[in-house]
Order: C-alpha cells, then sequence, then structure tokens
C-alpha cells in the first residue's frame, strides 16, 4: 500500500501532472477563461447526437402534412440515434396525435419528443447517495475495457474529498499497469490512500485488504477500480463474481454499490453490458460516459426503458467538473436540441385548458 506524503514526491508527481519542473519559472498569468455552465458542457458533448435528431425532424417536417409516412420516417430517426424502438414508436404516436393530417412545426416535434424523453428517464435520474451509517462506504466499479472506469472514480474522489470525506482508493486492475499509476497520481493531488498491488496480482485478495485497510484508517468511503473486461469472456466474468464473493468475506454488505461505467460510443453493445454485468456483479446504478464523443446518446433512453436502474452520472468530457449528476429534463431537451425552458409554455397551457 502507498500513500503520497513526502515533499520531493510530490513535486515530481506535479511536474510530471503539469509539464514543467519543480523549479521552472512560473509562467505569465493568463486571461481567465470564462467557465461553462454545465448546460452549455452538456448541450456541447450532445450535439452530435442532438445535430442528427434535429436534422432529420427538419427533414421529414418542414412543409409536409403529417401522415403515416411521415411518422414512419420519424421512427427510423429515432432508432437510427439509439432511443430503441419502443420509446420511437411511442413517441411517434405522440406527434401523431397532437396534429395528424395537419402541417407541424419541427419545434413542435422536438417539443413532444423531449416531453416523452423525460418521461422514461424520470423515473430513474436518482442522485447517488451515501449512507452514513456505513464506514467505509464501498463502491464497486465495474465496466469494459476503455469505459471510462479509472478516470471516473478519479473524478468520484475528487467530488467527494472536495466535500471534506474520506477517500481511499484501491488500484483493482492489477492487469494494467498504467491504470495503477493513474490512480496513485489522483491520490497524490487529492491527498487520499491508494491500496495497489504488484502487476498481475490477485484482485480479489487485493480488495480484501482494501477494506481491511479503510477501516484502519477511518475512511468515510472506498472506491474499487476493477481491470476492464468483455462481457462475452466467461473467465473474467468469473474473477469479478469473486472479487463480490471475497468482499462479502472483508464485510458481509459489501460492496454497498456496484456502478456499471458505460460508453455512449458503443451504442446497442451497451444493453448486453448492462445485462451481464447486472447479473455477474449486482450493478445497483448506472455511469454514462463520452456523451461527447457520439452520435447515438439515445442509448440512455433505451437502456433507461429495458432496464430500470438508476442512472447517477453522466459524462461529456475529461476535466474532473464533467461528471455531473443525471437530470431528466435537462437530458431530454439537449437531446431534442432545445433550450433549457423550451416547451415550459406549451406544457403550461396545455396543463390549463
Amino acid at each position: 500500500m502507498s500513500k503520497a506524503d513526502g515533499s520531493e514526491e510530490k513535486r515530481g508527481v506535479f511536474a510530471r501532472l503539469f509539464g514543467r519542473g519543480a523549479d521552472a519559472p512560473a509562467a505569465r498569468p493568463e486571461e481567465p477563461v470564462r467557465k461553462r455552465s454545465w448546460w452549455e458542457r452538456l448541450t456541447g458533448g450532445l450535439s452530435r447526437s442532438s445535430q442528427a435528431i434535429v436534422e432529420g425532424i427538419a427533414d421529414i417536417f418542414t412543409k409536409r402534412k403529417l401522415d403515416a409516412l411521415t411518422l414512419e420516417e420519424l421512427e427510423d430517426v429515432l432508432v437510427r440515434a439509439d432511443l430503441g424502438v419502443g420509446a420511437a414508436s411511442r413517441i411517434a404516436e405522440a406527434v401523431g396525435a397532437a396534429r395528424y393530417e395537419k402541417t407541424i412545426e419541427p419545434e413542435e416535434v422536438r417539443a413532444i419528443l423531449a416531453k416523452e424523453v423525460e418521461r422514461v428517464l424520470e423515473p430513474v435520474a436518482r442522485p447517488f447517495e451515501l449512507d452514513e451509517t456505513k464506514r467505509p462506504f464501498i463502491v464497486l466499479v465495474v465496466g469494459v475495457n476503455g469505459s471510462g472506469k479509472t478516470t471516473t472514480i478519479a473524478k468520484l474522489a475528487a467530488k467527494w474529498t472536495g466535500e471534506g470525506r474520506k477517500v481511499m482508493l484501491a488500484a483493482g486492475d492489477t492487469f494494467r499497469a498504467a491504470a495503477v499509476e493513474q490512480l496513485r497520481v489522483w491520490g497524490e493531488r487529492l491527498d487520499a490512500a491508494v491500496v495497489y498491488g504488484p502487476e498481475g496480482a490477485d484482485a480479489a485478495g487485493l480488495a480484501f485488504d482494501a477494506i481491511k485497510s479503510a477501516r484502519e484508517r477511518n475512511a468515510d468511503i472506498l472506491l474499487m477500480d476493477t481491470a476492464g473486461r468483455l462481457q462475452n469472456r466467461a473467465e473474467l466474468m468469473a474473477e469479478l463474481e469473486k472479487i463480490v464473493r471475497v468482499m462479502k468475506k472483508a464485510e458481509s454488505e459489501a460492496p454497498h454499490a456496484v456502478l456499471l461505467v458505460l460508453d455512449a460510443t458503443v451504442g446497442q453493445n451497451a444493453m448486453a453490458q448492462v445485462d451481464v454485468f447486472g447479473r455477474t456483479a449486482g450493478v445497483t446504478g448506472l455511469v454514462m460516459t463520452k456523451l461527447d464523443g457520439t452520435a447515438r446518446g439515445g442509448i440512455l433512453v433505451a437502456i433507461a426503458e429495458k432496464y430500470r436502474l438508476p442512472i447517477h452520472f453522466i459524462g461529456v468530457g475529461e476535466g474532473s467538473d464533467d461528471l455531473e449528476p443525471f437530470t431528466a429534463r435537462d437530458f431530454a431537451r439537449a437531446i431534442a436540441g432545445l433550450g433549457p425552458d423550451a416547451g415550459l409554455e406549451q406544457e403550461t397551457n396545455e396543463g390549463t385548458s
């Protein structure tokens, strides 16, 4: 186990992080850059997904009467955006009920889309809750290779240490030296202890030791990383089952939460990941990353509708503040290409008519 505490070592870490030596002259001050709001980052991150939907709707409904063919074309656009067949069908039905055999503006279609997407997502948009009676609160983080598990752990650790909680990290991805080093660097930055072992060490044994160490150090939260594993590799999933079993030997209720990190760019493949990891590790909630790199952001809607698992966080970038609690209304409006308050007046009028 290692925890950064030497000033010389710390300077070396920060030199690597920021690309200059400890004694390098300070850079000239630059003009402050305005920090973008979460709404701006969310809409920017979802721009590829929303652009495909917005352009598809505009092509279908501009100066055309709403009929069976236009509704079928709308369904096709939504299915291609990975919203899922069920959601696409219901959205088309809602649009048809509004103005069948009449003209309808693309903006009105997008408002209906946002409303229906929000209806699907609202039940699963739940904040991640830490049970203060369980110390340490043990969080196991799972997912396939490249989904962003280690980065997500670092962002969550930064969030919780910023709230004054004592966080420990366990580098359970023992097959990838870069993942261990990444967590060690974050441990340095956040003054958080990191439990790790030699390359190729038994991850289940490391999990057991990490829980014991977290108790001894009176940590509030233990975040456990795991090696990325493809959901169709039986031996790797069996290893994950072993990690969970061993954690329960150290703490009968562990893990208290199992977060599955999903890469939005994989589209429909994420559905299979939710299914297999849910059965193997007992997933309690989801984190969706890399929404800024795909036109398939609608997959979150399909996952929510089929699995009903809580969606706790979404990520739209690499910065520590680019992982935020999931909000159904904001996501629905962003993916429909609407402003944060778009459609509110129409909804109010419908409610009072």
